[in-house]
C-alpha cells in the first residue's frame, strides 16, 4: 500500500510538471484571458444616488449685483469655480496685491527648507530704499523671517517684501523672474511682474482672474497665511546700530472689521492703480475669494467686495463627498503579480452648486487610466468622475496604495503550479 501511495504521488507530480511545460508556451494567452475574466467578474464601481437638491446651472449674474469697480471676480476656494466676473481678464495695475505672489513664494521657500521662520534676514541697501508703504527697515538691520512676513502681510511693507525676495533668490530681479515663472506655471496669462512689492512700474500688471487664481493657490497650499492676514495690530523690534526700538504694525485691510468671516487677503493702492484687493471670507465651511480692481475710493472697494461675497454666500451650496470610493477600493490590473491594485482617493470631492435649487442625481463612475502593471505606489491609476444629468462636474484622482510588479513567466508558472497542487 505504501508503495502504491508513493507511485501515485510520483505520477501526480510528473503530470503537474508536464502540464506546466505544455502551458508554458501559452502563458501569454492564459494571462490575457485571466485578466479579461478578472475585469468582467469585478463588480463595476459605479454609484447612482440622489445626493443634492441643487442644480448645475450657473448663476445668471447679468444685473444681479451692481459692481462699480471696473474689474471684479468671485471664486469659490475649493472648486475654483468662478461665480461672478466683470471684465476679469483685462490687465490692470495691481499695486500691493502683487505681494500675494511674494507671500506664496516665501511660504514655498520655507517648505523647501530655504529658511525657517526663526531664521533672520539682513536688510540690503536696495530693500531699505523702497518707497511707499514701509516699516522703515534700515540697511544692515536683521529681522526674523516671521517678522518680515508680518511686516509684508499686515502692514504691506515694500521694504520687507523686497528683503524677503532677495533672501529667496539673491536679488530682486532674480526673484521677479521666479514670480513670472510661477505665474506662467499657474496659468496666469494676463500677469507680468516687474518688482516684488507692487510699486508702480511700466508693464507691471495683473488681471482680476489671475489674482483669483493666485489667491486660491496660496490659500489651498498654505492656509497658515490667514494666521498673518487676520492680525489686526502687532509690533516688531527694530534692531540697529542706534539700539532697539518698538514699531507698531496695523493691518491695511480694514475689511476684516467690516465683514463677518473676513480672513484676508491683501489690499493695494496707488494713485495710478486706484484701490484694489483680494478679499477672502469663510462662512459655514465655505470660503470665497472676491477680487476688486481699480476702485475710485476705498469705500467703493469694500462695498463691492461685500456685495460679491454676500451674493456668493446667498447663492452657493457645496456638495462634498468624503467617501469617494464607498469601500470599493480595488480595481483589476493586467499582467501584475497581484490580480488587483488597492486604491485610495487623493482627496474628497467638492462641487459648488449655484443659482436656484433643482433636484437631480449625481452619478460617479471609475474611469481607468492605466490598469497594466507595473504600478508604483502613489501613481494615479484611475479617476472617480462625477456627473449630473450627463454633465461632468469634476473628478478625483485615485492612486495606488502600494506598488505592483509586472508579472513574469516565473510568477505565472508558480501560480499555475499552486493551482494544480491545490486540485490534487
Amino acid at each position: 500500500m505504501e508503495r502504491y501511495r508513493r507511485n501515485t504521488l510520483k505520477i501526480v507530480i510528473a503530470m503537474t510538471i508536464i502540464t506546466a511545460c505544455l502551458l508554458w508556451i501559452s502563458i501569454g494567452a492564459t494571462l490575457a484571458q485571466t485578466a479579461t475574466e478578472q475585469v468582467s467578474t469585478e463588480p463595476e464601481v459605479t454609484d447612482e444616488e440622489d445626493v443634492t437638491k441643487s442644480g448645475t446651472e450657473s448663476l445668471d449674474t447679468a444685473g444681479a449685483i451692481d459692481i462699480t469697480s471696473p474689474s471684479a471676480l468671485l471664486m469659490e476656494l475649493n472648486s475654483g469655480q468662478v461665480l461672478y466676473e466683470k471684465d476679469a481678464d483685462t490687465p490692470r495695475r495691481p499695486a500691493s496685491v502683487t505681494k500675494i505672489m511674494t507671500m506664496l513664494l516665501a511660504f514655498e521657500a520655507i517648505d523647501a527648507g530655504k529658511f525657517s521662520l526663526e531664521d533672520t534676514i539682513t536688510v540690503s541697501e536696495h530693500a531699505a530704499g523702497m518707497g511707499g508703504s514701509q516699516v522703515y527697515l534700515e540697511v544692515g538691520e536683521t529681522q526674523t523671517v516671521q517678522d518680515m512676513l508680518k511686516c509684508m502681510i499686515v502692514s504691506s511693507a515694500n521694504d520687507a517684501a523686497v528683503a524677503v525676495g532677495e533672501a529667496i533668490a539673491g536679488s530682486e530681479p532674480a526673484f521677479v523672474s521666479m514670480m513670472n515663472d510661477k505665474a506662467a506655471e499657474l496659468g496666469m496669462t494676463n500677469t507680468h511682474f516687474e518688482n516684488a512689492c507692487g510699486l508702480e512700474a511700466e508693464g507691471h500688471l495683473m488681471s482680476a482672474r489671475d489674482i483669483g487664481i493666485l489667491s486660491r493657490e496660496l490659500l489651498l497650499k498654505h492656509p497658515e497665511v490667514t494666521e498673518y492676514s487676520t492680525i489686526w495690530m502687532d509690533t516688531i523690534i527694530h534692531k540697529t546700530k542706534k539700539g532697539e526700538s518698538e514699531f507698531g504694525l496695523a493691518n491695511t485691510n480694514k475689511f476684516l472689521k467690516k465683514y463677518e468671516g473676513a480672513n484676508g487677503l491683501k489690499t493695494g493702492y496707488t494713485s495710478a492703480a486706484g484701490f484694489s484687493m483680494s478679499a477672502t471670507a469663510t462662512r459655514n465651511g465655505m470660503t470665497l475669494i472676491a477680487v476688486v480692481m481699480g476702485s475710485e475710493t476705498k469705500d467703493i472697494r469694500y462695498e463691492d467686495a461685500a456685495k460679491l461675497l454676500d451674493y456668493g454666500f446667498a447663492n452657493c451650496k457645496i456638495y462634498e463627498d468624503d467617501k469617494v470610493l464607498d469601500g470599493k477600493d480595488k480595481i483589476a490590473i493586467d499582467d501584475g503579480v497581484e490580480r488587483y491594485v488597492t486604491i485610495e482617493a487623493a482627496k474628497s470631492f467638492q462641487y459648488v452648486f449655484v443659482g436656484a435649487a433643482n433636484t437631480g442625481n449625481i452619478t460617479k463612475k471609475i474611469m481607468i487610466i492605466d490598469k497594466e502593471a507595473p504600478v508604483k505606489k502613489g501613481e494615479i491609476v484611475a479617476r472617480m468622475e462625477y456627473s449630473q444629468n450627463g454633465n461632468v462636474l469634476g473628478s478625483v484622482d485615485l492612486i495606488a496604495v502600494k506598488s505592483i510588479e509586472k508579472q513574469k513567466y516565473r510568477h505565472a508558472l508558480i501560480r499555475i503550479l499552486e493551482r494544480y497542487i491545490n486540485i490534487y
